[in-house]
């Protein structure tokens, strides 16, 4: 019972979808533009830097508040954190309220970390910057990151079910980056010098489109 009602108060944060509330306080649905994504990313392309900040953040504290509410609750289940946090991003990348289709669970990932241990936190997130900066590509950081900190885990807790909880949502979340990495291959996914050189970039996808 314990494991079923920490997942659903985690499911539950997850499906509240700032891109999505945002985009709609704008008009529009996040999802029938750019990426189609109800994330942070495709804010940022579709509204704007701020707009995308916003959600980003937003995204980090409900996976963060998500995983601290649920050690709050269940404090004798050993994996509460992580299963609280996981059920968070499985919510926000397929929230019931959205019909299923949501974001791609990078941000949640990150305040899941935060929440769990800054430091890990902090260290992943130079590491992240230098593989995403460097393969100037976003879709790489949350596949690796989410990979990398499993493994953490694991070294760290020896616990065996929570590293299994960490493996699917892994799993999950290559799955939903398989599309960017395709695109990766034919020249069309978007890389995060969009950010500054946006002009170049639309130049750039809708010739190698063509």
């Amino acid at each position: 019972m314990q494991v079923i009602l920490c997942s659903l108060i985690g499911y539950l944060f997850g499906n509240i979808n700032a891109a999505y509330i945002i985009s709609k306080l704008q008009g529009f649905d996040i999802r029938d533009r750019g990426s189609g994504n109800a994330g942070a990313s495709n804010v940022i392309i579709t509204i704007g830097k701020k707009a995308g900040l916003i959600t980003a953040i937003f995204d980090i504290t409900k996976a963060a508040v998500a995983s601290t509410v649920a050690v709050a609750l269940f404090p004798r289940l050993r994996y509460a954190h992580i299963l609280g946090g996981s059920a968070c991003i499985i919510g926000h990348i397929f929230p019931i309220l959205m019909k299923f289709h949501g974001g791609k669970g990078l941000a949640c990932l990150g305040g899941m970390i935060l929440s769990y241990n800054p430091e890990i936190f902090l260290l992943l997130l130079v590491i992240e910057i230098f593989l995403g900066f460097g393969l100037d590509y976003i879709c790489v950081v949350p596949i690796t990151g989410s990979i990398i900190f499993t493994g953490i885990y694991a070294f760290l807790t020896g616990d065996a079910v929570g590293t299994m909880i960490l493996a699917s949502v892994s799993l999950i979340i290559l799955y939903k980056h398989i599309e960017n990495l395709r695109r990766i291959l034919i020249g069309t996914e978007a890389h995060i010098s969009f950010l500054w050189k946006k002009d170049q970039e639309i130049e750039r996808i809708k010739h190698n489109t063509n």
